[in-house]
């Protein structure tokens, strides 16, 4: 019997199950990679696998720990699809972090002659794939990556892999509202989450929203 979604349990789930599921967190593709089949719940009669929302969960929870050891100006997120660049600029400006959305310019880590060159001691991406290139440089340069991985994703260099749909609009807005709120909250910035002072639709990409580089 195949399982079902709402069979899911999650310990210490950081937002009730069904906001996991209501934004489609856990919906992959019809692929799937060798690396990313350990994160794998299961595959639906239509082909779409599903991910393991207790993974995601769980790695959200030590993403958040990671980053918040981290200067705030010493991280960069990354995001060049178009449905990750507002959630991934939100949340990079609500903890601090330097940004780069739309096209990553290739030196950016690497040539320190390069106008747009940044030092970074640690990088989130939000598709190994899309953002290939910062992967490569931050690669170059040895700095821990996190990145957001859906099933068809290779995880090769990356050092903390989130499994997610890093496609979907609800699902990139939550995945990135609570990385913003674990972070605050790790660092102490915040007493509890019922302080955050965002909502997820704060988070929400839009088809007008077209920045092609920015940078804090």
């Amino acid at each position: 019997m195949a399982k079902k979604d709402t069979e899911i349990k999650v310990e210490k789930s950081l937002v009730p199950l069904e906001k996991y599921l209501e934004s489609g967190v856990h919906i992959g593709s019809k692929y799937k990679s060798g690396h990313m089949r350990k994160f794998i719940y299961k595959i639906r009669n239509d082909g779409l696998c599903v991910l393991d929302v207790n993974e995601l969960n769980k790695r959200l929870s030590i993403a958040a720990k990671f980053l918040a050891q981290f200067e705030p100006s010493d991280i960069l997120v990354v995001a060049g699809r178009n449905y990750a660049q507002k959630p991934a600029k939100v949340f990079a400006e609500t903890i601090g972090a330097k940004y780069i959305i739309g096209r990553f310019i290739p030196g950016t880590l690497t040539n320190h002659m390069a106008y747009k060159y940044i030092d970074a001691d640690l990088i989130l991406i939000s598709d190994p794939r899309a953002d290939r290139q910062a992967l490569k440089e931050a690669t170059i340069v040895k700095i821990p990556i996190i990145a957001l991985c859906d099933t068809d994703n290779n995880l090769a260099n990356i050092d903390l892999a989130i499994p997610a749909n890093n496609r979907g609009r609800k699902s990139l807005a939550l995945v990135f509202y609570l990385l913003a709120r674990e972070v605050l909250l790790e660092r102490g910035e915040i007493s509890s989450r019922e302080e955050f002072q965002f909502e997820q639709s704060d988070f929400f990409s839009s088809q007008d929203f077209q920045t092609r580089y920015a940078r804090t």
